[in-house]
C-alpha cells in the first residue's frame, strides 16, 4: 500500500476504541489525513460492556457508545479526511522522517506519526498466580453480567478491579450480594466501594475454584494462615487487564508502555499507558491529546 517516498496519511492510528476514535476525529478536525487500522470493528471491546456509569453524555451501556463512535468516525470518513482499514497491526517502527505500522500480512503503512491505542485485554484466572481454577471452567467477567441474571444468587467476584464500582453504581437497585475475594495488590481499589452494603470484601492470598453440584466450591486462603471453603451459585472474574502492546513499543516492567520512553514519532494513548488512569473518558481525552502533538510539532518545525 505504501509508495516509496510517500505516506499513506499524515497520522496513523492503531485501534478504533475510545482513544483511537478520539485521535482520528481530532486529527480530522485539524484537517489532517488520518488512517485508522482496526482488526475487528469500531468500539469492538466496548460492545461487550454491559454497564457504563462514569462517561459524560449519559451513556449507560457500551454498545450504544460504540455505535455513536462509529457514526462519528463515519462522518469524518465522508469528509474524506479519515480512512478505516481492516487489518491487524503487528509492529510499529519510528524512523527519523516517519513512523511505520507493519501489518500481519506484510503490508507497511507510513505517516508522519502514529498513535497506538490498542488498549488492554481482560485477565483470565490463568493469567494471575493467586487463582487456581480448572482449565475447563469458563468464568465470565463481571462487566458482562446483567443485573437480572445475578439477583437472588450468591456470587463470588474474583478481584476488586474498578469495574466492580462501575457495575454497582450502574445498578443501584439490583438485589445482589457479592463476596469479593481480592489480593493485597487490589486493596487501594476498594476505597470507592468500601461503604457498599451489597459487598463483602475479603483480602486473600490464594483462591481455588472447583465445580460443585449447582455451582462452584471456593477455597480461600488468608495471610494469617487460615482458609475457608464454601459453595456459591456463580463466579465472576474482575482481576483487571493486561496491555495489548505491539512489537516495537518500549514496554516497562509492568507491561505497559511509558509515553516518554517511545520514539518521538510513536505516541501511545489510552489504557495502554498504565493501569491507574483506565477510564473511558480519560482514554477519549488522551487520544485527542495524542493527535494534537504531531500537529503542533509539524508546525513548530515548519516555523
Amino acid at each position: 500500500m505504501q509508495v516509496s517516498g510517500s505516506w499513506d496519511a499524515e497520522l496513523l492510528v492503531v485501534g478504533a476504541g475510545p482513544a483511537g476514535v478520539a485521535a482520528a476525529v481530532m486529527a480530522s478536525s485539524l484537517r489532517m489525513k488520518a488512517l485508522v487500522v482496526e482488526a475487528d470493528q469500531v468500539g469492538s471491546k466496548l460492545r461487550a460492556i454491559g454497564s457504563l456509569e462514569n462517561v459524560p453524555g449519559g451513556w449507560s451501556a457500551g454498545p450504544a457508545l460504540a455505535e455513536a463512535m462509529a457514526s462519528d468516525l463515519a462522518r469524518h470518513q465522508e469528509l474524506g479526511r479519515v480512512t478505516v482499514l481492516r487489518g491487524c497491526a503487528a509492529r510499529v517502527v519510528g524512523r527519523d522522517d516517519r513512523a511505520e505500522v507493519v501489518l500481519d500480512d506484510g503490508r507497511v503503512l507510513a505517516a508522519g506519526a502514529v498513535v497506538v491505542a490498542t488498549g488492554v485485554t481482560t485477565l483470565s484466572p490463568a493469567d494471575v498466580p493467586w487463582i487456581s481454577a480448572p482449565a475447563a471452567a469458563w468464568l465470565p467477567p463481571l462487566w458482562r453480567a446483567a443485573a437480572g441474571e445475578l439477583e437472588g444468587r450468591r456470587v463470588v467476584v474474583l478481584g476488586a478491579d474498578r469495574p466492580l464500582g462501575t457495575w454497582l453504581r450502574a445498578h443501584p437497585t439490583a438485589r445482589v450480594q457479592f463476596d469479593v475475594l481480592f489480593p493485597a495488590g487490589d486493596r487501594y481499589k476498594t476505597d470507592e466501594v468500601g461503604e457498599e452494603r451489597r459487598l463483602r470484601l475479603d483480602e486473600v492470598t490464594s483462591v481455588g475454584v472447583a465445580p460443585a453440584p449447582n455451582g462452584f466450591r471456593i477455597t480461600a486462603a488468608h495471610a494469617g494462615g487460615g482458609t475457608h471453603s464454601f459453595v456459591v451459585d456463580a463466579v465472576l472474574t474482575n482481576m483487571g487487564s493486561k496491555p495489548a502492546a505491539l512489537d516495537g513499543l518500549v514496554v516497562g516492567g509492568d507491561g505497559y508502555c511509558p509515553p516518554d520512553d517511545q520514539h518521538p514519532r510513536v505516541l501511545v494513548a489510552g489504557d495502554l499507558k498504565g493501569s491507574r488512569m483506565q477510564r473511558i473518558a480519560v482514554a477519549m481525552g488522551d487520544g485527542s491529546r495524542a493527535a494534537l502533538e504531531p500537529y503542533y510539532q509539524a508546525r513548530t518545525v515548519a516555523g
